[in-house]
């Protein structure tokens, strides 16, 4: 029985704002452990880990008793770290991915694409009230500084919802499925007319 390659990265974030550790595979089950501070947060990155069949381990110390800004940010900026060295050299791997999640009444939709050059197009349409102890603006800047280490193209926007809750939540799970899709092996070599990406 073929063994299968196991895609896995790490990154480490020390900072007078924040000491964090991350650990990703994409090739897991879905497992995540995330212990950020930010309750909210970490009932997200569980949701992207599961529909993303990616296992999560993260642990953030941040300074919170100042706000949830550099917790949101450097988990984000380590996270994207990580699956941007799980990825490698990217080579046969579809790239492309793009989905769509509804939750009640919201919609979102998530296209990537792993090419290597950031870029970030987010439309959640969101209050400013928080989402339990997590800031409304740090979930957009949360997918921005992702999307930005993680070298990946996103553009994800939340067609329609009424409950923020949902919206966020139903952002995330389209991210997942995006990625899920995008990461798969495609066995057709290097993914780009370029011959590198």
């Amino acid at each position: 029985m073929k063994q299968e390659l196991q895609r896995t990265g790490s990154a480490k974030r020390s900072t007078t704002e924040t000491q964090i550790e991350v650990t990703l595979s994409l090739d897991g089950a879905g497992d995540c452990d995330s212990e950020t501070g930010i309750g909210f947060l970490d009932h997200m990155l569980g949701a992207l880990a599961k529909h993303a069949l990616c296992d999560l381990t993260i642990r953030c110390e941040g300074d919170l008793h100042v706000d949830d800004h550099h917790t949101s940010e450097d988990c984000a900026l380590a996270l994207g770290e990580a699956l941007n060295k799980a990825l490698g050299d990217r080579n046969g791997i579809r790239r492309f991915g793009d989905a769509m999640a509804p939750l009640d009444e919201s919609l979102a939709r998530a296209v990537v694409d792993l090419s290597g050059r950031p870029h970030a197009t987010i439309h959640l349409g969101i209050g400013a009230q928080p989402l339990g102890n997590w800031s409304s603006e740090n979930v957009v800047h949360f997918f921005r500084s992702f999307a930005t280490s993680a070298r990946l193209c996103l553009h994800l926007d939340v067609l329609r919802g009424e409950n923020d809750h949902h919206r966020v939540e139903a952002a995330f799970k389209a991210l997942a499925l995006a990625i899920r899709d995008a990461k798969s092996p495609s066995g057709a070599g290097v993914p780009s007319t370029k011959g590198a990406l």
